[in-house]
């Protein structure tokens, strides 16, 4: 596909590739190796963070043709993997036309990624997953249309994961059965759900992993992109932090590996080098399927980086600790930190009243705040600490008075945000009201016991009173 720019590659079927320098890209036993040069768009300059990307798809060894198309475009900040299909060649028709659609939608309206990164609003967020679903959208539509002009292609569709960075953030966007990995901090998250009848069955409790790994159905996706005019996205907006790796792929290469092998697989890879190491084992595990990776690391320079990952860092590790999340998969917290804001107080600022209704929850990520109540102070927070999780219950008043009693930072839940998570989500829901209800039960019996304790001491008192008269 010659007149491409070396750094904007979409890539699909068995077609050579030739950047417009005349320089040949880098190739080996079938495979075909887009990379980008380490970039640094103009809103991720401000936080000091680059990006480097390189992709690469092999027709596998017992397919004929390569029905995978992936793109890589750092200066758009969009990365793709798209796994078609369809007979007649109709799969690589529908995984083209579904990555350039999208590439297409997100560039003529790449200032709601900008507004994202720039001002991380609730509305800001809202804004950048609707372009991703929307994006997605337009291209089933698309694919569907073609298919029901051409019967040779009727019924054709595709997979797709997409990854739109922006700043420090990142939106991903998921139909079907391809994936995106996140490996950070010396371990590897998986960031999206497979749409499979076997997926659905593992959720449902109706078969243990041992019975999926060897179901007959465990290739049935539930999803596409094209095979109805329309599909359920799901979206999902993480932060990035320095030594970020993204990786993309279809079924092709994670067919043929668990999710704890892809940890050791990354460690000790060159960035450069990582691509053809997967998929070299794909092949030599088997090779059945057309097989792509597409992998992105992001990378800091100076103190503002180090401390935007502190800070992400901190976020995460703070939403763990607190009971509400406990239940929650990496994917899920990432979630919630997703739908989260925050705030900073200056020394002496009340961040909530005593009597006042409130419905958000908020954590200390620096600083530190006293609790009083009826202006005696009863406890101090400090980083890692959260208070006011009843409020996302109910609107009730604050039962105390929570103030900073230096510069601080908080992370900011609000009640109507998370109950629109929770409406979207419904096994996150489900693990959140266990939770309201564990935690509600430890209050009831700590309330209890304080009650029994005060009982005694009454009663105590009442003993010894006669003789205290006398």
């Amino acid at each position: 596909m010659s007149g491409l720019s070396p750094v904007v590659s979409l890539m699909h079927g068995p077609r050579s590739f030739t950047p417009p320098d005349g320089e040949p890209c880098k190739a080996f036993g079938g495979l075909r190796n887009v990379r980008s040069n380490p970039s640094e768009s103009r809103e991720s300059a401000a936080l000091a963070l680059t990006t480097e990307a390189f992709g690469l798809t092999d027709v596998g060894r017992k397919r004929q043709h390569n029905e995978d198309a992936m793109l890589v475009d750092p200066a758009l900040g969009l990365y793709i993997v798209a796994d078609g299909m369809g007979g007649h060649a109709a799969g690589e028709v529908a995984s083209a036309r579904a990555t350039e659609a999208v590439k297409q939608h997100i560039a003529a309206n790449k200032h709601l990624l900008k507004d994202l990164a720039s001002n991380p609003s609730q509305d800001s967020r809202a804004a950048a997953a609707a372009l991703m679903e929307v994006a997605i959208q337009r291209a089933c539509a698309d694919i569907y249309r073609m298919a029901m002009a051409d019967a040779t292609k009727r019924g054709m569709g595709t997979t797709f994961v997409c990854l739109a960075l922006s700043g420090n953030k990142g939106v991903i966007g998921h139909v079907g059965d391809s994936r995106v990995y996140l490996v950070r901090h010396g371990q590897c998250h998986r960031l999206t759900e497979d749409h499979t009848l076997v997926a659905a069955q593992l959720k449902a409790g109706t078969i243990t992993k041992e019975q999926a790994a060897s179901s007959q159905y465990r290739n049935v996706i539930t999803r596409a992109v094209g095979i109805q005019e329309s599909v359920q996205v799901d979206t999902l907006i993480v932060e990035l932090a320095p030594g970020d790796v993204f990786i993309l792929c279809s079924d092709g290469l994670h067919g043929y590996l668990e999710d704890e092998e892809m940890l050791p697989m990354v460690a000790g890879v060159a960035i450069a080098d990582l691509p053809k190491r997967l998929i070299e084992t794909a092949n030599e595990r088997g090779g059945k399927d057309n097989i792509t990776a597409v992998v992105v690391k992001v990378a800091g320079d100076g103190a503002v980086a180090s401390e935007e990952t502190s800070e992400a860092q901190s976020r995460m590790e703070a939403l763990r600790k607190i009971p509400l999340f406990r239940h929650l998969t990496y994917k899920e917290q990432t979630a919630v930190l997703s739908i989260a804001t925050t705030r900073t107080f200056p020394a002496g600022r009340e961040i909530v009243v005593e009597g006042q209704p409130g419905e958000e929850l908020f954590v200390v990520i620096r600083g530190r705040v006293v609790i009083e109540k009826n202006g005696v102070e009863i406890a101090e927070l400090r980083a890692g600490g959260h208070f006011g999780e009843m409020g996302l219950i109910d609107n009730a008043p604050r039962s105390a008075t929570v103030r900073a009693t230096e510069p601080t930072r908080t992370m900011v839940i609000a009640r109507p945000d998370l109950m629109s998570l929770m409406k979207r989500e419904s096994i996150l829901a489900v693990k959140m009201l266990w939770s309201f209800v564990q935690v509600l039960s430890d209050r009831l019996r700590a309330t209890n016991s304080e009650l029994s304790e005060a009982r005694q001491e009454l009663a105590v008192a009442q003993a010894i009173q006669p003789f205290a008269e006398e």
